[in-house]
């Protein structure tokens, strides 16, 4: 049984946090960015910011490996400076490559094993706790997350019931980003059905600018699009299911999912490049030529999670003004909330790794970042006033609102084999589908194939 099944939510909390996100980007989105505006009363953080005790770790080193690249790296980077001028210890950042349970199984034959990993996936957690390289949490981290975290953010760093990370980053994977010239000048208006996504992906093309980027040169996007329109249509139930294997890719409701992305995919000239040259886009190249170029982009949406917003500052656009956003579009009956997020996993044990896992559950270092741009936090005690922008504070704000009740991401609860290897399983799949979105049936065959072999290994 895969850990999100212990966290199973309901319906009505789903469509509540949607409404919730919907309402809030509404009135936000147009509204530009707020930098000055304090925390509303609405966290806890006034209480509890700076309050985390570390030990002093004078002559200790530390080595912290992630997948993270560009803006992402270097916020992250100050944040374990912070750590380094509090304790004394030496860190070094480590850059690793997808799959990094792969890059971390190279680096631990090679007896040079990271002291800290931020892992992307809780299937990947599994794996590192059944390979034995995981180490549980100490009691200083545990209370530190016990504290700050809601009991659905921390049941997903556990395996077998024991505590081995700590969500220091989280994503609303539910968003739209789009360009407001270029939506001005289309006489478009933000969706909130599929079926007025496609109204204004129309309107955009008729006005000379190609409706939508995709960064499909990274599979993990795609898994992203499918599974919005997967849970808002097929519902939180059956998502579970599919989750978890208990019902086959070849079911009619993974058919009628990958049908309705072909309404985007496949229409001509509807993608950035077509599909060719959606292949070839990277996803922060998909983000940045969506606001660069003036009211005449490359593109005039594109789909991601918050974290998008890293991209967006690498051009002259701001966000709340030039970038707008809104929640993806309900393709069911209810719009769709899919999180995601990356765990700090200790796989050496020693106090200095302990000491940095109880920091990154603290809502010390996680301000930090927050207050740097393009970064959430599901610590609840994290100041909302710590985001620096109106649209921030508002994600941050439903995020925390949603307590336990949220969907993670798909992909990132499947085997590494399947969800989270470039060039393999779910992703290769459905790059090969962007290629060919007419062959439905044939894409069901291989994710059913693929997923039967990975969830039967536990690889």
């Amino acid at each position: 049984m895969r850990i999100m099944s212990s966290t199973i939510r309901t319906d009505r909390a789903v469509t509540t946090l949607a409404v919730l996100l919907a309402g809030a980007l509404t009135l936000t989105a147009c509204g530009g960015s707020d930098d000055n505006k304090k925390d509303d009363g609405g966290s806890t953080a006034s209480q509890s910011a700076g309050t985390v005790t570390l030990p002093k770790l004078n002559g200790a080193s530390l080595e912290v490996a992630a997948v993270w690249t560009g803006g992402e790296q270097k916020n992250f980077k100050q944040v374990l400076a912070e750590f380094e001028k509090r304790t004394g210890a030496k860190v070094t950042f480590v850059p690793a490559q997808d799959p990094i349970i792969n890059f971390l199984g190279s680096k631990i034959a090679g007896g040079q094993p990271p002291d800290v990993a931020l892992l992307p996936q809780p299937g990947a957690i599994k794996q590192a706790v059944e390979k034995g390289w995981a180490k549980p949490l100490g009691a200083e981290a545990q209370a530190e997350l016990a504290k700050n975290y809601s009991q659905g953010w921390q049941d997903i760093g556990k395996v077998d019931g024991k505590q081995y990370g700590v969500y220091y980053k989280a994503a609303n994977k539910s968003l739209i980003w789009y360009n407001a010239k270029a939506f001005e000048n289309a006489g478009a208006k933000e969706p909130k059905t599929w079926q007025e996504l496609l109204t204004a992906a129309q309107a955009v093309y008729d006005s000379g600018v190609t409706p939508f980027s995709v960064g499909g040169a990274d599979g993990w996007t795609l898994t992203d699009w499918f599974e919005n329109v997967y849970l808002s249509q097929a519902g939180p139930e059956k998502y579970d299911q599919l989750a978890q294997h208990k019902i086959k890719w070849t079911d009619p409701s993974v058919k009628e999912a990958l049908t309705t992305l072909a309404q985007v995919w496949g229409k001509k000239d509807y993608v950035a490049g077509g599909a060719n040259g959606a292949l070839q886009t990277e996803f922060p190249a998909s983000v940045t030529q969506t606001f660069t170029g003036g009211d005449q982009p490359k593109a005039a949406m594109v789909y991601e999670g918050d974290f998008a917003q890293v991209n967006i500052g690498e051009t002259k656009a701001k966000v709340g003004t030039d970038a707008k956003v809104f929640p993806f579009p309900s393709v069911g009956s209810t719009a769709p909330v899919v999180s995601g997020g990356d765990a700090a996993v200790i796989l050496k044990d020693s106090k200095a790794a302990q000491a940095l896992a109880t920091f990154l559950a603290s809502p010390d270092a996680a301000t930090i970042q927050a207050k740097l741009g393009g970064y959430l936090s599901p610590n609840k005690n994290v100041p909302n006033s710590a985001y620096p922008n109106e649209v921030q504070r508002t994600i941050a704000k439903a995020l925390i609102a949603s307590g336990d009740d949220f969907r993670f991401d798909m992909s990132d609860q499947a085997p590494q084999a399947f969800g989270g290897t470039p060039g393999k399983g779910e992703w290769k799949d459905l790059q090969d589908f962007l290629k060919n979105p007419t062959d439905v049936a044939g894409t069901q065959a291989k994710l059913e194939k693929e997923a039967a072999a990975a969830y039967g290994s536990g690889s």
